[in-house]
């Protein structure tokens, strides 16, 4: 007797690798896998980009300000120039102090050195909020914000040269979700973990600026909500009395950052009320109009934040606004106390967004200021994602999948945006605005003048080709300390722009066609001029020498200069 193998069936294929799917998909531990994969490589990629990175222009003076903050420690609270200088003193010194504490030991370049300790905090903040999404929505979630926030450009790309905001985002986000754990443990009390940890965080985030206040309101908000909800006066009253060991470290942390703000204790308010209306000589882009930082609308910073956040943030952000009403409209009392652990998450995104419509502040750089509500926002689109997905697999599996290739492209697109950028990806846009190419003189640019640093290591290698009898001068439209470490012993700066072979210069600052000369090099990314290189040498000589038109690798790119004499026009000599 003989016995014919079956073969499977493509049905039955198909559905043993859905069984697969499906067990993968439900491991608890390949879930940790991926997650532990997904910090792994932003950490290996971290170490490998973080050298790639302009100077922006309020580096050097905030690491003189954690030097000085170190003197006065050093002279015994003697001297106290840190608390003079400029108007650093309005800003905690937290992030500078462990950059120059470190500088004296660490065989980097200073700012190599503070770009890949601000690309920690940045790290820091991804894990408040794999850690933060988790408590909220599960793991699977909490990979997906992560993956989005890596590739945002306010936060992704921006972690190594905003050394100031995305320290403040990082320790805020770990501020929020601290305060979500509390919520997390009603009607009991936080764990004294939870609480030495809030403390440390909300210290360390007003130990960089005053603004970690808005965790203090968000944390004293969701106490009194616990009360209302949970119909018990006195849960408020063990809540207090339990974090009570986290207002002390959180004094002691900031006034060990930030000195100046308890000598005496009512700096504190003097910095508050300086924020709130501080102004000064300054413009800033906004639907093609240059309007004076006193007077941007109240809706500047969420619009700014509609058109920075990447297009799969702003599909999860439409969907979590009607799946987060529909559920509230539906919950009973006990889903209200559930949903408690909520409340921190839509305070940190909206508190701000209301303050801004509110106060209208002096603002510009974008959302620089508030980039803090990125990582909230982010979170709030992850959730939305998710819950989309799971009402479309509802209806069917098809529209699942669908639903799933959607936010997949977007994502991917995103990714690789992210990527065409660098070593510039908060310069990016969003298709709200048509990316970067469609916010091109509508919006801010690279107002860091990041760019500068491609731009004089581009004119240094050239000029290396052919090295001239005598050093050239450069002029440069933004601040010497953003360009003397590039430049070579054939390059010396000078402050005389009628003298100077080359100018340097970022668009963004408006310098890009104040000069006649011809474009020698253009920084371009996705076909957009981001900064140039003006070759000036046809102005000091009779002799009219053969220049170089600009070589940018990108054919697509155009000159640098479209208005006035800039790029356009060569100034010749005539014999």
């Amino acid at each position: 007797m003989t016995f014919a193998a079956s073969r499977p069936t493509p049905a039955t294929l198909a559905g043993r690798l859905g069984v697969l799917c499906s067990r993968a998909w439900q491991s608890q531990a390949l879930t940790r896998v991926v997650s532990l994969a997904l910090f792994a490589g932003l950490t290996a990629w971290v170490l490998m980009v973080f050298r790639d990175y302009g100077i922006s222009n309020d580096e050097p003076v905030q690491h003189t300000y954690g030097q000085l903050l170190w003197q006065w420690y050093g002279s015994g609270f003697k001297d106290d120039r840190a608390f003079h200088y400029i108007n650093l003193y309005l800003y905690g010194g937290l992030f500078d102090l462990i950059a120059a504490g470190l500088e004296p030991y660490v065989s980097l370049p200073v700012y190599d050195l503070r770009h890949l300790i601000s690309a920690g905090f940045g790290l820091a903040g991804l894990v408040a909020v794999w850690r933060w999404t988790k408590l909220l929505a599960g793991e699977k979630t909490a990979i997906l914000a992560v993956a989005i926030l890596a590739v945002t450009g306010m936060y992704g790309g921006a972690m190594f040269t905003h050394t100031k905001d995305v320290p403040f985002a990082a320790t805020m986000a770990w501020s929020v979700y601290l305060v979500t754990c509390v919520a997390a443990a009603l009607p009991g009390l936080p764990s004294w973990r939870t609480v030495a940890g809030l403390g440390f965080a909300v210290g360390c985030a007003l130990g960089l600026r005053v603004g970690g206040v808005f965790a203090i309101f968000y944390l004293g908000l969701t106490i009194v909500a616990a009360g209302v909800i949970h119909r018990d006066v006195r849960l408020v009253a063990r809540l207090v009395l339990r974090l009570v060991p986290a207002g002390l470290i959180t004094l002691t942390v900031m006034a060990l950052a930030w000195p100046w703000s308890v000598l005496p204790p009512t700096n504190l308010f003097e910095a508050m009320g300086a924020f709130s209306h501080f102004s000064f000589d300054l413009s800033t882009l906004i639907n093609g109009k240059d309007v004076p930082i006193g007077e941007v609308p109240g809706f500047y910073m969420s619009e700014y934040l509609l058109i920075k956040l990447p297009d799969v943030a702003l599909l999860g952000l439409i969907a979590a606004i009607p799946f987060g009403v529909l559920a509230l409209l539906r919950a009973n009392a006990e889903d209200r106390r559930r949903a408690l652990v909520f409340l921190p998450l839509v305070l940190a995104l909206a508190v701000p967004v209301v303050f801004t419509l509110a106060e209208h502040p002096p603002l510009y750089n974008g959302i620089r200021h508030f980039l803090f509500v990125i990582p909230p926002a982010t979170i709030a689109a992850a959730l939305g994602i998710a819950a989309l997905w799971r009402a479309a697999l509802r209806v069917s599996p098809g529209l699942g999948f669908a639903t799933a290739a959607v936010a997949g492209s977007l994502f991917a697109f995103n990714a690789a945006s992210f990527v065409a950028l660098h070593p510039y990806e908060y310069v990016g846009y969003n298709q709200l605005v048509g990316g970067l190419a469609g916010a091109d003189g509508r919006f801010e640019g690279d107002y860091w003048s990041a760019t500068i640093r491609e731009a004089a290591t581009e004119l240094r290698e050239g000029v290396e080709a052919h090295p001239p009898a005598k050093p050239y001068k450069v002029a440069i439209c933004a601040e010497d300390g953003q360009v003397q470490p590039f430049l070579g012993p054939d390059l010396e700066l000078t402050e005389s722009w009628d003298d100077a072979d080359f100018l340097l210069t970022a668009r963004n600052v408006g310098c890009d066609n104040l000069v006649p000369g011809l474009t020698y090099r253009t920084i371009s990314r996705l076909g957009v001029p981001l900064a140039m290189v003006v070759d000036l040498r046809a102005r000091h000589s009779p002799i009219v020498e053969p220049l170089p038109w600009d070589d940018d690798a990108d054919p697509d790119t155009p000159a640098v200069s479209f208005h006035g004499p800039g790029s356009a026009t060569v100034a010749r000599k005539v014999p």
